[in-house]
């Protein structure tokens, strides 16, 4: 890991957190990333049987899936099998000194180990749990499963994503789960701060991913309810706020210009020599330019085709109107401004193999969150953890033998 990236003195926000991590794929272990980055010890429980399956999706090196190294950076490893009782005593031994415990099994599966909430709050009445799942731990679809691909077509975002004349579309990654597991963050904050300030008890957070998908749907269910209006799929187009829109360059390409407000506006039609739009009073406001969006996006259009990506550019951001180029991988890998703000951390495999991993967001002046290491080995830590339990060298083996870890 590079100095400029390495941990200070200063504390880790969350030390003295613990986190027990019941989770597999994305959305719990995302959340538990987080916190994790930002200094909580977080124990990850993985099956014996191989682990976690991201352990193997998408691009592979060595064995081992390469988005591994990030979304499970600085948590330790431990294998058990939550059907043996003798692992769930592990996890209920782990939960009774834990603070948080994140899990995002479909509802039903702890409690059937005797590791629900309930049974887990008894013996730790201190304990927050975080629970992620498709539709949330009540309802008349909690027991249906439920991905982040589901929750986004609940959630209101599919039906908007696309154009009109094509079926709906799915952003690039999976968003659902990861938006979800923002709030997975934010709800063990709040009940963490509940508890340690308020004189509280502790709670469980109750995340459903199609709930957290909906929850970033702005006016969606105001505008049908108000005015019976159903927002249909607009393409690269925002809808009601112009001009938002992805145009076409001289050489191929393509740059995103946000030029909605009315001051920005008015700069803009003046750069482009539109001073007639610029100056027109029904487009003063956003009222006015939501009406003729398809005029106003011709007129950018026409400008952008005229000149190469780096001329648009240059000539908005002296005129100061959002403007940017759409980054690939490539692009961000070189870019100034992530390097400068150590976006793009450089990192060592075990093979001595150099990775670089996304930064840690967001940035504390005074107590950062920083990589202390990557993701683990299967069961890298089931010594330390285990031993710390109280389990002996003997008691281990027999564990192992058995199959509880």
């Amino acid at each position: 890991m590079d100095d400029d990236y390495m941990s200070d003195n200063r504390p880790a926000p969350l030390k003295g957190i613990k986190v027990i991590e019941l989770g597999t794929l994305i959305a719990a272990p995302s959340c538990s990333r987080i916190l994790a980055e930002f200094g909580a010890e977080v124990i990850k429980i993985e099956s014996p049987d191989g682990g976690d399956q991201l352990r193997q999706w998408r691009k592979m090196h060595e064995g081992t899936s390469l988005w591994w190294s990030v979304q499970s950076r600085n948590k330790k490893s431990v294998t058990v099998n939550l059907r043996l009782p003798e692992g769930q005593e592990i996890v209920r031994k782990l939960a009774t000194g834990a603070d948080i415990v994140v899990e995002n099994f479909r509802p039903g599966a702890l409690e059937k180990w005797n590791l629900g909430w309930e049974q887990l709050s008894t013996l730790n009445p201190r304990l927050i749990m975080v629970r992620l799942s498709g539709f949330g731990q009540t309802g008349p679809y909690r027991d249906r499963p439920g991905f982040g691909t589901v929750a986004e077509a609940m959630g209101g975002l599919r039906y908007v994503t696309g154009y009109e004349d094509r079926p709906p579309v799915r952003t690039g990654i999976s968003i659902g789960d990861s938006i979800a597991a923002l709030y997975g963050v934010i709800g063990a904050m709040m009940a963490l701060h509940h508890r340690n300030t308020n004189g509280g008890r502790g709670q469980f957070v109750d995340v459903a991913l199609y709930e957290a998908v909906f929850s970033m749907m702005e006016s969606l269910v105001p505008e049908f309810d108000v005015l019976g209006f159903i927002r249909e799929r607009t393409g690269n187009a925002m809808p009601g706020i112009v001009p938002s829109n992805t145009y076409p360059t001289r050489d191929g390409k393509y740059v995103i210009i946000g030029a909605n407000l009315d001051a920005i506006f008015k700069r803009m039609m003046n750069v482009i020599s539109r001073t007639d739009l610029a100056s027109d009073p029904v487009l003063a406001t956003n009222a006015g330019r939501s009406l003729r969006m398809e005029e106003l996006d011709t007129a950018i259009s026409a400008w952008t085709k005229q000149h190469d990506l780096s001329e648009v550019l240059r000539v908005l951001e002296k005129a100061e109107v959002p403007a940017c180029k759409i980054y690939s991988a490539a692009d961000i890998a070189g870019d100034a401004q992530y390097l400068a703000r150590g976006m793009l951390e450089q990192h060592t495999l075990a093979d001595g193999t150099t990775i670089k991993l996304p930064g840690i967001v967001p940035k504390l002046s005074e107590s950062p969150g920083s990589t202390e290491w990557l993701g683990p080995a299967l069961g890298a830590h089931n010594e330390e953890v285990l031993t710390a339990l109280g389990y002996s060298d003997e008691q281990r083996r027999e564990l192992k033998e058995r199959g509880a870890i």
